[in-house]
């Protein structure tokens, strides 16, 4: 994958047996209901990147990999009206999660990481707007690089980020979960307030899942949200 010999040595175990297109774990059927007290204990010590109102009645929790095309699908088409939708009104907590499933995927969630909590959620949207370019690269490192330099990140800061061994053991784990616990067998995996949904929703479908969990009464507010409109980049990361 042209990463260097360190870079290899802490995210060779995310290129594992897992396929891209089926995964292998404690098995959960579409619908199926998850303890939602588990869900939002993650493993693996990462804290979640938490966008929406605390007080929202639905949290929908997405485990997605940046090599799923079927995860850009939903990034790029589905994601911005749904949250203009449901979390800039306050009725829906969105919580994105890593789930890695080779070398690049790690890759990907490792920079946003060392984004900053701020600029985690754009760092995801960038590649995948781009994952036709990086993720068909015949040197992807380069040029996951090459836009890491767009979002803010130096070389020094980019090859800082993909030997955190601590972050890649904690995604790890926290793939790990998702499988043996959750039942996830795919990404993208949403849960609706423990409520296993897979593959890249539409708009409609999720609001079919989530409109029912909204009190009738509930009053939409303007909740805070940390990724910047349109295809602004983020700002440089803190230097390490």
């Amino acid at each position: 994958m042209n990463f260097n010999r360190r870079e290899t040595l802490v995210l060779a175990a995310a290129a594992s047996a897992l396929s891209l297109c089926g995964i292998v774990g404690a098995q959960a059927a579409e619908g199926d209901m998850i303890d939602q007290a588990k869900l939002m204990a993650p493993a693996g010590g990462i804290a979640d990147k938490v966008l929406g109102s605390a007080d929202a009645p639905v949290t929908v929790i997405e485990y997605a990999s940046p090599t799923c095309p079927h995860c850009a699908t939903f990034h790029n088409s589905v994601y911005e009206p749904f949250k203009a939708a449901y979390v800039d009104t306050g009725k829906v907590k969105f919580i994105l999660r890593p789930f890695v499933r080779n070398v690049l995927d790690a890759a990907v969630f490792m920079l946003a990481e060392a984004a900053g909590e701020d600029n985690f959620h754009n760092v995801i949207s960038t590649y995948f707007r781009t994952q036709t370019i990086w993720g068909t690269s015949d040197k992807p490192r380069d040029a996951i690089l090459d836009i890491a330099k767009q979002l803010g990140f130096t070389q020094e800061s980019f090859d800082a980020a993909l030997t955190n061994q601590d972050l890649f053991t904690g995604m790890e784990a926290q793939r790990d979960q998702a499988l043996n616990e959750f039942g996830l067998q795919g990404t993208p995996t949403f849960y609706v307030n423990g409520k296993l949904l897979s593959g890249d929703k539409t708009l409609d479908q999720l609001a079919a899942e989530i409109d029912p969990l909204v009190p009738a009464n509930f009053v939409p507010t303007s909740a805070e949200s940390e990724i910047p409109a349109g295809d602004t980049m983020a700002p440089a990361p803190a230097q390490q």
